[in-house]
């Protein structure tokens, strides 16, 4: 869908709602309970499966989600469709959500794009593995670097919900897998 030269995106879409609810979130931070997934109160709260992905708790937070999502979403959408992309986005981040449920503190809320992002890159590992990016616009590495390494400093920092990296990194390689088998490429 195009409006006068805009092209309005599944990520820019996506962008967009997380921006949203950052500014809602920023201005009654009770959103954040309401809508952040906590394994204890899920039977309570079912949505937050869901929701948990919109919400995060800082401008740190929410930048380096909205990055990742605009440059690795906007290359596997044109890669795969959007239908595919979508379906690993939240597939990735409904895994994540439920890795935490499992393996998280019950008491713990997780809000974060994360293990959506996450999906969205382990599918692009899987399916070009030796693509070279530029970290912080800088630094050449090949995807499957960058991800490793991010995954290992972002997912054992304290706070920070490593069960919610790893759902989301599970799904988007086995995603990643079955896209590379089927060999159709939109790019």
């Amino acid at each position: 869908m195009r409006y006068r030269g805009f092209g309005l995106t599944a990520v820019w879409i996506l962008i967009g709602i997380n921006l949203l609810l950052f500014v809602a979130t920023s201005i009654d931070r009770d959103l954040i309970l309401l809508l952040g997934l906590q394994p204890a109160g899920f039977l309570d709260r079912p949505w937050t499966l869901v929701t948990n992905l919109f919400v995060h708790g800082g401008i740190l937070h929410i930048l380096g989600n909205m990055l990742t999502l605009y440059f690795f979403g906007s290359f596997l959408c044109r890669l795969i469709g959007t239908r595919n992309f979508l379906i690993t986005y939240f597939g990735g981040g409904i895994l994540g959500s439920i890795f935490f449920i499992l393996l998280g503190s019950p008491y713990s809320v997780v809000i974060g794009a994360s293990g959506a992002i996450y999906a969205l890159a382990g599918a692009l590992v899987v399916m070009m593995p030796n693509l070279r990016v530029l970290v912080y616009f800088i630094v050449p590495m090949r995807l499957w670097m960058v991800i490793l390494v991010f995954f290992v400093l972002w997912s054992f920092i304290p706070g920070v919900a490593w069960q919610a990296h790893l759902g989301g990194m599970v799904f988007g390689l086995a995603m990643g897998y079955f896209f590379r088998r089927r060999g159709r490429y939109y790019f």
